[in-house]
């Protein structure tokens, strides 16, 4: 079977002469790198590297500040609206690719992951050889991590402590609370309203609102959506969550109207050097 036949592609310019182009260019190759052409046979054990031009993607508006940069890390401030890593349907429109293609470091990765709708702080790695020691940092929860949520104003004698039992079924989108053991921690740190200066802007995309306040929010535990669930479950669902209460449709989606959960704050004490972090946002929502 000719290899060129066997490709399928999902970009509507991705046609035939796009497809030989890529041969021309000596960028289809076996594993060992050694280019290979439309009409060479292969034999059924053989893998081929063939890149897909990525299908068309909703272009998200936003820059990716840069909050710190140093010999083995980058921390940025990720966009609402904007995934973490390629996959799916986000390819080129991610924190990854986008950092990558303006910094120029092919290798830069991320140490940990945000959901897509959050904003704020993420942290990545510029090389190889330091990848796997901030990796371990934030998967064995090595690191403090601070959120800021605006939602409606709500009084409680702060903090208060979370605990629930959260599930989520692949395919779902919306998790839920259960009975059971609780493997789910969130730290209500304290409560603000807003000032009128920012009830304002919130109301300048959202419309009128009751009285607003920022609510920080330190998780203990990473479940899934575990803030947005929490929050609403509590009475007070993040401003702009197009998921907790009400599911809105994907098509829906307005660029202009974000969710109001941003990571504002890493501290953890470094794995190379042993000296404290700290780092912050510097989104104002």
């Amino acid at each position: 079977m000719e290899v060129i036949q066997t490709q399928r592609h999902r970009h509507p310019d991705d046609d035939a002469v796009a497809l030989q182009e890529r041969f021309n260019k000596r960028e289809v190759v076996v594993f060992d790198a050694t280019p290979i052409y439309p009409s060479t046979e292969l034999s059924a054990e053989q893998d081929v590297f063939f890149y897909r031009t990525p299908a068309p993607e909703t272009l998200v508006p936003y820059d990716i500040p840069i909050v710190y940069e140093d010999a083995d890390i980058l921390v940025a401030d990720k966009p609402s609206f904007m995934a973490t890593m390629p996959r799916a349907r986000h390819i080129v429109e991610t924190a990854t690719v986008k950092l990558r293609r303006s910094t120029g470091i092919d290798d830069l990765a991320p140490a940990h992951r945000l959901d897509r709708l959050t904003s704020g702080l993420l942290l990545f790695t510029k090389h190889r050889e330091v990848r796997g020691a901030y990796q371990t940092l934030f998967a064995r929860r090595e690191v403090q991590k601070t959120y800021s949520a605006i939602a409606d104003y709500k009084d409680f004698h702060t903090p208060v402590l979370w605990e629930s039992r959260m599930e989520k079924t692949p395919g779902e989108i919306q998790g839920r609370i259960e009975q059971g053991d609780i493997n789910a921690i969130t730290s209500l740190v304290d409560v603000n309203p807003l000032s009128p200066g920012e009830q304002q802007a919130m109301e300048d995309i959202h419309g009128k609102q009751k009285q607003l306040a920022r609510y920080t929010l330190a998780p203990k535990t990473g479940k899934t959506h575990q803030l947005r669930l929490h929050m609403w479950a509590a009475g007070i669902p993040i401003l702009g969550d197009p998921v907790y209460p009400v599911i809105y449709p994907v098509d829906a989606e307005d660029m202009n109207i974000p969710m109001h959960l941003t990571a504002a704050q890493l501290e953890f004490i470094d794995p190379l050097s042993g000296k404290p972090r700290e780092f912050h946002t510097t989104l104002t929502f």
